[in-house]
């Protein structure tokens, strides 16, 4: 988690920032009620702090001294006050404040708690930055490296399309229309030929006296579009808006290829990346493993326990295996049994890596009131690709048949 400095000198308003902050996994709080205190923690190297949510007015610091001093750290800082004043905003945004929270009810603290947590993810999503004039692009990218966007800048649109083919992983794009070479409508084009709305966002930027330029952008595939010039929080209101809805839109992806009960990937989901992996695997001629993995005796735990304890030990196991198998593609295939694909180990390095993961699960003991139960699975390795996925888990079947005729809590592979 990452560490947040809080300051503020009300009794009152502290008490609900600790209750909203409390149900945060992603931020750990570290609260101050003067600037004293605070500097002592910044100061002490305990904890690096991550961002800062400052309260502007302090007895110890009644003009924003501490915001000052967390600018001048450099680190990302949220201010909160208790009324709105268009100037102070104005000043406080000039100097590089992430964000200005008026203290209007229990709606600002989680708004300001929503924001801490934009920054986290925010150093996860790439931009990049399209506009032929430097001074123009530089504005944007500071704007978006307060938020801790990390950015990619191009001139024009040909320049935009090379920096998309080296940096897949772009998720926000924002253009210029006037530009040389290639024009910001004609870069939506190209790239909704390849691109969905949910796979980049694309937002258009249009001068003042250009308004049909936003229709347009809109009409040739662009997400949003703000028109220049813009202010700080209608920027940061817009881009957060679609990445927070293609955020959602892939949970949603996520959750429909997920096991309900253990939240492994199902049994489709493995089908559609296995076959993919087992294709990439023929024409590179890389190796590939397949394994199935089936848990020895668990319906006498069933039978033994009832259902609704048997689907917490599954729960507990399936947690146990996927840490295990981090680094591959982990399937729950249903009932107490499931798939492994190992890109990049051969059929000997594949069992035994699959046989550590059986002697650390019969390592781990778990007690169900005074009884300790103790798992085993049973497993079959397979790298011989044959025509299909399917031919890869029916290779993988026959080994763990054998493993099983052979009495089980065994790892057999190819013949």
């Amino acid at each position: 988690m990452k560490s947040v400095l809080v300051v503020e000198d009300s009794a009152i308003v502290m008490k609900v920032l600790r209750h909203v902050l409390s149900r945060s996994t992603k931020i750990h709080p570290v609260y101050a009620e003067s600037f004293a205190a605070a500097r002592q923690l910044v100061e002490g190297g305990e904890h690096n702090f991550f961002a800062a949510l400052i309260d502007l007015s302090l007895p110890d610091a009644p003009n924003g001294e501490v915001v000052d001093y967390t600018l001048s750290l450099k680190i990302p800082t949220i201010v909160l006050t208790g009324s709105f004043d268009e100037k102070k905003r104005e000043a406080l945004l000039a100097k590089g404040i992430v964000d200005y929270v008026t203290k209007e009810g229990r709606f600002s603290y989680e708004y300001a708690l929503g924001v801490l947590h934009r920054l986290v993810k925010n150093q996860k999503v790439k931009v990049l930055v399209v506009d032929d004039s430097t001074t123009a692009r530089k504005i944007v990218c500071d704007l978006l490296e307060l938020h801790l966007y990390e950015v990619v800048q191009a001139g024009d649109g040909v320049d935009a399309i090379k920096a998309l083919l080296a940096h897949p992983d772009i998720k926000i794009l924002i253009t210029d229309y006037h530009m040389p070479r290639m024009d910001g409508f004609d870069l939506v084009k190209t790239i909704r030929g390849k691109y969905e709305k949910t796979d980049i966002i694309i937002i258009g930027l249009s001068s003042e006296g250009e308004g049909q330029l936003s229709a347009r952008f809109i009409k040739n595939g662009a997400n949003d579009f703000l028109r220049k010039p813009f202010n700080h929080e209608e920027f940061f209101c817009r881009i957060s808006h679609n990445v927070e809805m293609v955020e959602l839109i892939e949970q949603i992806r996520d959750s429909a290829s997920r096991d309900d009960l253990t939240g492994c990937y199902n049994r489709k989901y493995f089908f559609q990346q296995g076959e993919s992996f087992r294709q990439r695997a023929v024409q590179n001629g890389s190796p590939l493993s397949v394994a199935v993995v089936m848990l020895d005796d668990f319906n006498s735990i069933n039978e033994r326990y009832g259902h609704e304890i048997g689907n917490f030990i599954m729960q507990r196991t399936a947690d146990s295996l996927s840490s295990a198998f981090d680094r591959f593609l982990l399937a729950r295939a249903g009932g107490h049994e499931f798939f492994a694909l190992m890109p990049g180990l051969n059929n000997d390095r594949a069992i035994a890596f699959v046989d550590r993961v059986r002697q650390l699960l019969g390592s781990e003991k778990q007690w169900l009131g005074d009884e300790q139960v103790v798992l085993s699975f049973s497993a079959g390795v397979t790298s011989e690709l044959g025509d299909s996925i399917d031919d890869m888990l029916a290779s993988a079947g026959t080994c763990l048949h054998r493993a099983t005729e052979a009495g089980g809590d065994l790892v057999f592979g190819d013949e």
